[in-house]
């Protein structure tokens, strides 16, 4: 889910540039010719490595594939697959190794034996591309079950949103981190600072919905580390984040690391998380 993030967030940072350039052009003289090198940057490797345990479910089910793409130029049409490199995952408790294997050509890579995580155990992904290995290590963290959702009857700044408000109840005995999924790529994040150990509620306010509709909501336990990270890759990829000339978007690093050559860095994140989902079908208001 975060591979669509990085990629408009890469976009952003492309298009922020090339306006920059545009901008600068207008202050030449009309009858100059100036060749201008649209700013692509080197591509770099993305890795969408966020894992999904639902326990709670019966049989146990793991969303566990792992996507590998480039980075894409400013003007690229595709995003480019990466479709030849070596992935694993190894358990650093017992040095259990789950190979992945690619998928015809589309980037996606599957684990060829059973992958199902436990909790207090360091996992370690090793990805080898282009004679270079990239490296990250976590944990699973754990989430909580959703106890309810229902539909308000409140609206925002259009008038015509549809309210879902969500309930669960926080776990009092850690300091828990969620990420939460609407359906549709719209992500948000939320720690227990202010509601530990209670039963909280909210509202998300879906645009584009119509009655009838089914949507699966989502609550993932995260650490610390990934709860910054996915916060600040949400909040930089906002369509509406600003004009043009607002500040450009950082390129965030994850924890994905490259142990042959740390300037040539990835990009994206390898996480475990816990997770239960809910499904809810909108009504008319």
């Amino acid at each position: 889910m975060f591979l669509q993030l990085l990629i408009i967030l890469n976009f952003k940072l492309m298009k922020q540039l090339f306006y920059i350039f545009i901008l600068l052009l207008g202050f030449t003289s009309c009858e100059d010719v100036i060749d201008v090198d649209v700013p692509n940057g080197e591509p770099r490797l993305v890795v969408d490595a966020s894992f999904e345990v639902y326990l709670n479910e019966v049989p146990v089910t793991v969303k566990n594939s792992i996507q590998l793409s480039l980075s894409a130029p400013f003007f690229g049409n595709t995003i480019p697959k990466v479709n030849d490199a070596t992935v694993f995952i190894t358990d650093l408790s017992d040095g259990t190794i789950i190979n992945y294997t690619e998928t015809n050509g589309t980037g996606f890579y599957i684990p060829s034996s059973t992958f199902l995580p436990e909790f207090n155990v360091d996992y370690e992904l090793t990805i080898i591309y282009n004679s270079e290995t990239y490296k990250a290590t976590t944990q699973m963290f754990a989430s909580v079950p959703i106890d309810n959702i229902e539909q308000g009857d409140g609206t925002l700044f259009e008038g015509d949103e549809t309210e879902i408000i969500v309930s669960f109840t926080d776990d009092g005995a850690r300091d828990d981190f969620y990420l939460f999924n609407f359906d549709f790529d719209l992500l948000e994040v939320s720690e227990d600072r202010f509601y530990q150990g209670e039963s909280f509620n909210f509202s998300y306010f879906y645009e584009d919905v119509t009655a009838g509709q089914n949507i699966t909501i989502k609550i993932l336990g995260i650490d610390k580390r990934f709860f910054n990270y996915a916060g600040l890759l949400i909040d930089q990829s906002d369509p509406d984040g600003g004009g043009p000339f607002a500040t450009p978007p950082a390129l965030l690093r994850g924890n994905v690391i490259n142990t042959t050559n740390s300037d040539n860095y990835a990009l994206g994140y390898f996480n475990l998380s816990e997770a239960n989902q809910l499904d809810f079908t909108i009504q008319e208001k």
